[in-house]
């Protein structure tokens, strides 16, 4: 099957497309969205583009005006605080949940998750990244709540740009070996059934991120902007 028989429409092909690329950064921050190139590029018309790019704007992806000119929604530090803030609320509750109910099914898929890790860096970039979330989502399935791991699926992805802008800056040349560590601590905490210190270990971890780096460069350009 191709992946085009996975979408109902040709309006939601177009919107996975252009949201994969938005949070990839392969559509940069601030960026016009060329509509008809994308168009000619996903082999559709413009229909399907142009009603991706309202429902990305609804999401706050994308900025549109009265000529239906859409661009990529620029990076901001309030936005960047506004999903810590909620991911400081919702993962450290995923992983004491995950801490209480796992099962052996759920322990082996953390395991096996644990096992593709690499410090989160420039050097090791998107095969990082892309491991880095298998094992955070390991723990939100682990929750077996699924209202949260919607909500942490969609915040995740909206984060996904402040994580990659993080790279790019001086700490993103950092080792992380912290990091690295308290992944191994926060798998033994789940696998252990020690909810308390799983909450406790993901709140800091969260809070150490890269988006709390991200943030703080934002707000020194947007200082440096103004001043």
């Amino acid at each position: 099957m191709s992946i085009r028989g996975v979408f109902a429409s040709k309006a939601d092909l177009a919107y996975a497309e252009l949201r994969g690329r938005i949070l990839s950064g392969a559509l940069p921050a601030g960026s016009r969205l060329a509509q008809y190139d994308l168009a000619e590029d996903l082999g559709m018309s413009i229909t399907p583009i142009r009603e991706a790019a309202r429902r990305l704007s609804s999401e706050g992806l994308v900025d549109l005006d009265a000529h239906r000119d859409a661009r990529v929604a620029a990076m901001s530090a309030e936005e960047a605080r506004h999903l810590l803030e909620v991911r400081l609320s919702l993962d450290p509750a995923a992983a004491r949940l995950a801490a209480e109910r796992r099962t052996p099914q759920d322990v082996i898929a953390l395991r096996l998750a644990q096992d593709e890790l690499l410090p989160v860096n420039r050097a090791s970039g998107e095969e990082a990244l892309t491991a880095h979330r298998a094992f955070h989502r390991a723990i939100h399935l682990a929750s077996h709540n699924p209202v949260m791991i919607r909500l942490l699926d969609d915040l995740w992805d909206k984060t996904d740009r402040y994580r990659r802008f993080g790279l790019h800056l001086p700490e993103g040349d950092a080792p992380r070996l912290r990091d690295h560590a308290e992944h191994a601590r926060l798998a033994d905490l789940v696998v252990e059934g020690d909810a308390a210190g799983a909450e406790e270990l993901m709140r800091g971890h969260v809070a150490l991120s890269l988006t709390a780096g991200a943030i703080e460069a934002l707000e020194a350009a947007a200082d440096a902007a103004r001043g």
